[in-house]
């Protein structure tokens, strides 16, 4: 049920990261986009267990950093660290170590929601996760990096200082989005199977609206 499914639409490529290579894509961009209303997607598959690695990080240092990743113990957390201060923080009381499994992630932030509890979400597989350990509600109108003019990687936390040993993800990604200016939930990017409910699967995601600094990586060439 954790797989990509046979049938509908075709993800035709993933990108590998091996965190022997120190290897990730990274961007600073040239201007500011909406730092309080975003959505990060992706499809993910682990190789590497119990040590620190990012799947997405904005931030200039080791104090001002918003991060999705996972901790030593497989926790999977979003944080968002402002002049040293956390403002905000998610963690998954689930430990997410099936090495086999295709997993679909999205985070989703909105500071201004009126509900402090969903400013910050993360799905997995199509469903929200409830099962949280003391969360950290960001105050309205908490600007998180993402969309910020500091350096936004995937697959690392970018050798800012805040992850021991930049925490490279060790593992593939596929079909790995950001929408800077729109909090979404995942049945933008994903569909249960018509045949099995129960199965979570991707759709077309190209007509999406990425915004100013959001971006869509297929993974289709490996120059671009």
């Amino acid at each position: 049920a954790n797989t990509l499914a046979a049938g509908g639409f075709s993800v035709d490529n993933s990108c590998r990261f091996n965190d022997g290579d120190n290897a990730y894509m990274h961007k600073t961009p040239g201007g500011a986009g909406n730092q309080d209303v975003w959505t990060f997607s992706t499809w993910f598959k682990r190789s590497g267990l119990a040590k620190e690695n990012a799947l997405f990080v904005a931030g200039s240092d080791s104090s001002n950093a918003t991060l999705i990743w996972f901790r030593n113990d497989d926790i999977l957390e979003f944080s968002i660290y402002n002049s040293g201060t956390r403002n905000g923080r998610v963690q998954t009381s689930v430990k997410y170590r099936d090495v086999s499994a295709w997993y679909h992630l999205v985070v989703s932030y909105n500071s201004a929601d009126g509900t402090a509890a969903d400013r910050m979400k993360i799905y997995i597989n199509g469903a929200r996760v409830t099962d949280v350990a003391t969360p950290t509600n960001p105050s309205s109108g908490q600007d998180s990096l993402v969309n910020h003019t500091s350096k936004h990687s995937v697959g690392s936390d970018g050798a800012i200082g805040f992850i021991t040993g930049a925490g490279d993800f060790d593992g593939y990604m596929a079909e790995t989005v950001l929408l800077d200016g729109t909090a979404t939930t995942p049945t933008s990017f994903g569909e249960y199977d018509e045949d099995s409910p129960t199965i979570w699967k991707p759709i077309d995601v190209s007509g999406l609206t990425f915004g100013t600094n959001g971006f869509f990586l297929d993974f289709a060439d490996a120059a671009d």
